[in-house]
């Protein structure tokens, strides 16, 4: 099966984890805060804000006809409604490079991270942040809009509740199956260090909200209302540029008697976010494993299951059924993340083919899937778990800053050049 004409085939990064030296935002204070439980600062990350040609030209060598990458708030607009010029013409050299090499490219206009001066305002919890927000999309898009085809407002809209919500109701004895920094309060899940990142950006522990683990009803209403500002925003800056967001999206399985549950579940992670996407142009779809429901909530993964390094489940076929999930809300669909973590790199591969497989179902039942987007294109910084995790397609040396192509790379890459598994 040969798969869509223009099927968007790329892998995909965030700005914090591969640019390097993002000093400008929240995660910067919080992963070298004295007393930090970061596994260690993202330093020079991949120094991908310096070799970003060098990595496009990889990347479109190898066979992607896309690229998905995100632009950093806190370098765009450092302090409150002072935007950086030198930023805004940095992401204009990277969409250019982009073009020169035929490499579509897929914009993320907030991955995580956000800039310092927002948390001293009240984070993601605040009401005035989804105007702050949009200002700053529009500043992008009409600086970059005509550069930019496919832009998404937030990445994984849903994630701090999802990260509350998978924990399962029963631990295994040595904890792995509860999602890797999972906890019940801020102070425990950053350690010594929250308390002194609070102090240097402003706050105090109680009101610091950031993104990545802001999941109270209030934090949900603010990003869903920021997605919302910040389409309109797009679509007056850019009306050409196609808008979406994207969903973490686990393939949720209701055991016997777990189906309540398990629409519950479905209601708590994805559905309360998929009303504010009424009006998009797509949704992204990013899934890296299943979830077993019973009438007691979430289970652990089975005794025999293969674990990724991160510690879930290895069950590519989640794809599938995130996919086939997801088109009920009427959009067209692109994979936006997809991928594992594993020092085994044929195992990476028999992810690939086996996700990629569920895909081609899908789009033989009708369901309208335009793009596959590998997680990640680099091994890179993997947020409070540092460098440990490998999820890239290609490995970087830490000390010399050298690419290594993975023989994954190489598959996933030629099944791009034919368009065809």
């Amino acid at each position: 099966m040969t798969f869509p004409d223009r099927f968007l085939w790329g892998t995909a990064t965030a700005a914090h984890q591969v640019e390097g030296n993002n000093i400008a935002s929240d995660f910067w204070v919080l992963e070298n805060a004295p007393g930090s439980s970061f596994a260690e600062p993202s330093g020079d990350a991949c120094d991908q804000y310096r070799l970003y040609r060098q990595d496009l030209a990889l990347l479109k060598e190898l066979g992607f006809t896309s690229y998905r990458f995100s632009i950093e708030w806190a370098r765009v607009e450092p302090e409150d409604g002072r935007f950086s010029s030198a930023a805004i013409a940095h992401y204009r050299d990277v969409l250019e490079a982009c073009h020169e090499l035929g490499l579509v490219p897929h914009v993320t206009l907030h991955h995580f991270t956000s800039p310092r001066w927002l948390m001293r305002l009240g984070g993601w919890e605040w009401e005035g942040t989804p105007e702050r927000f949009a200002a700053y999309c529009r500043l992008v898009m009409s600086e970059l809009g005509p550069l930019i085809p496919y832009v998404c407002t937030i990445n994984e809209a849903n994630i701090a509740p999802l990260i509350r919500s998978l924990r399962p109701a029963t631990d295994g004895a040595d904890g792995s199956q509860a999602p890797v920094g999972v906890d019940d309060s801020m102070g425990d899940l950053f350690g010594g260090g929250f308390k002194a990142a609070a102090a240097e950006l402003g706050t105090t522990p109680e009101e610091l909200h950031v993104f990545l683990f802001t999941a109270t009803e209030t934090g949900a209403e603010v990003v869903k209302q920021a997605h919302i500002a910040a389409r309109r925003a797009v679509r007056e800056a850019s009306p050409a540029t196609q808008v979406g967001l994207t969903l973490a999206i686990s393939d949720i399985q209701a055991l016997p008697g777990g189906e309540e549950a398990a629409d519950r579940l479905w209601a708590e992670q994805v559905g309360d976010f998929l009303t504010v996407t009424e009006g998009d142009d797509f949704l992204g779809v990013q899934n890296y494993t299943r979830a077993l429901v019973d009438a007691d909530g979430i289970r652990p993964h089975p005794a025999d299951a293969e674990l990724t390094g991160m510690g879930y489940e290895f069950y590519p076929e989640a794809l599938e059924g995130a996919l086939r999930r997801a088109a009920g809300a009427g959009l067209p669909l692109v994979v936006t993340e997809n991928g594992v973590s594993t020092t085994d790199d044929s195992r990476r591969t028999e992810f690939v083919r086996r996700a990629l497989e569920g895909v081609e179902r899908c789009l033989a039942d009708g369901v309208d899937v335009r793009g596959y987007y590998y997680w990640s294109a680099l091994d890179n910084f993997e947020w409070m778990l540092g460098y440990r995790q490998q999820f890239g397609l290609v490995a970087v040396d830490r000390a010399t800053q050298r690419r290594e192509v993975k023989d994954s790379a190489r598959y996933l890459g030629e099944i791009a050049r034919r368009n065809a598994l």
